[in-house]
């Protein structure tokens, strides 16, 4: 019989959750938030919109198909913590190269396991998202009360520069860049077929998945990944057609030096921008956002398009959000809402090809109803080419 160590789990309203230890022997602190997929775990850990977070997943067992080398969204997980229900005993998939709780130990992430994630997860939908401390070392639940608590707030935290690219890059150039494909060689995704015409986008990386590279390559794009920090200027010397604004983490009010540089490109250039992207055109154009009670963090988010009709089951990850009323005098047409909580999940501009997504439609893990933009962006591009709009 193993032996197990003990974990701990304070949040800063003072409750103390006292568990079984995984992964690495560490103490850190962070901000307590829950996701509710049922599978994607190693896709969430990598997610780098999650840095600075401690992750609590409501699906009850976890860890059960390991660790593979196909699906991580980034070189290292990303995420500061990870907090399960049950770790799996047994890891049994053909793909699997690690257990969960080995994969943590190797990349010093901590991990606590037989806690009450239903407590927690009803605790952080009732008080909203907290700061937390998640310790495997021997640590006093006044000590772990008393760290949460220390943290810095998530609001005002710029995040994006501990994620993002060091410098600019062909992706594909270095195999070290990218996964390997994740559909075989000659078969198609869905219906999207790769248009035989290639268009240049210059991707800024604000915490970008790998699976969004890859989703643009698939629909017909040349994928040039610049830093967050990079100026209009530099990436009008590449003579991108398009631009791309990824997904990252922390508060998008935090980050002025980037709208700035989005507010020069979005004349220029046909856009496209998701999750943080979105919320970088928002205050581009002028707007603002603000903090969710407890985000959006799970693959069964529902989204309606005012324009069509359509709903899409999406997958998202985010805190923050589009304040409605900022953006209507701005050149924005809503064209989203969420059917939960009605907050803003999409955008375009009245007269110029920029359009964006608070949600993933990339997904991974998550559904595949929203893929179809990225088909929606190559045609955008096309027309503007043409001279259409």
């Amino acid at each position: 019989m193993p032996t197990t160590k003990p974990a701990v789990l304070a949040l800063e309203d003072g409750s103390v959750f006292r568990g079984v230890a995984f992964g690495a022997e560490a103490t850190i602190a962070g901000e307590c938030v829950f996701n509710t997929s049922m599978t994607g775990y190693q896709e969430i850990l990598t997610d780098p919109s999650y840095f600075g977070q401690i992750v609590t997943m409501t699906a009850a067992q976890i860890g059960n198909y390991g660790v593979n080398d196909e699906d991580a969204e980034a070189a290292v997980p990303k995420a500061s913590g990870f907090v399960v229900r049950e770790l799996s005993p047994v890891v049994s998939n053909w793909r699997s190269r690690l257990a969960l709780g080995d994969y943590l130990a190797q990349n010093g992430i901590p991990g606590i396991s037989e806690v009450d994630t239903r407590a927690i997860t009803k605790r952080l939908r009732v008080d909203g998202a907290m700061k937390c401390c998640l310790s495997t070392r021997a640590l006093s639940d006044e000590e772990a009360v008393a760290r949460a608590r220390a943290w810095k707030d998530m609001e005002g935290a710029d995040y994006v520069k501990d994620v993002t690219c060091k410098e600019p890059f062909i992706w594909g150039d270095d195999p070290a860049n990218h996964n390997p494909p994740y559909v075989p060689a000659g078969t198609t995704f869905g219906a999207a077929v790769t248009p035989a015409r290639k268009f240049r986008v210059a991707a800024f990386d604000y915490g970008a998945k790998r699976t969004i590279y890859r989703k643009l390559v698939r629909h017909g794009f040349e994928v040039q990944v610049f830093p967050a920090a990079s100026s209009a200027e530099l990436l009008d010397e590449h003579r991108p057609d398009c631009v791309f604004l990824s997904n990252g983490p922390g508060d998008p009010a935090a980050l002025p030096y980037i709208y700035k540089t989005v507010t020069a490109l979005l004349p220029r250039y046909p856009m496209f921008g998701i999750c943080l992207g979105h919320q970088m055109i928002t205050h581009a154009l002028g707007g603002s956002t603000f903090k969710l009670k407890f985000g959006h963090r799970g693959g069964n988010q529902p989204v309606k398009n005012v324009e069509t009709g359509k709903v899409s089951i999406t997958a998202q990850n985010h805190g923050f959000a589009t304040d409605p009323a900022s953006v209507r005098d701005r050149g924005a047409v809503l064209t989203e809402f969420n059917l939960n909580d009605n907050t803003v999940e999409g955008l375009r501009h009245k007269e110029l090809p920029v359009f964006c997504v608070q949600y993933h439609p990339e997904a991974a893990p998550g559904p595949s109803d929203a893929d179809p933009l990225f088909v929606d962006f190559y045609r955008m591009v096309e027309a503007r080419k043409a001279g259409r709009i």
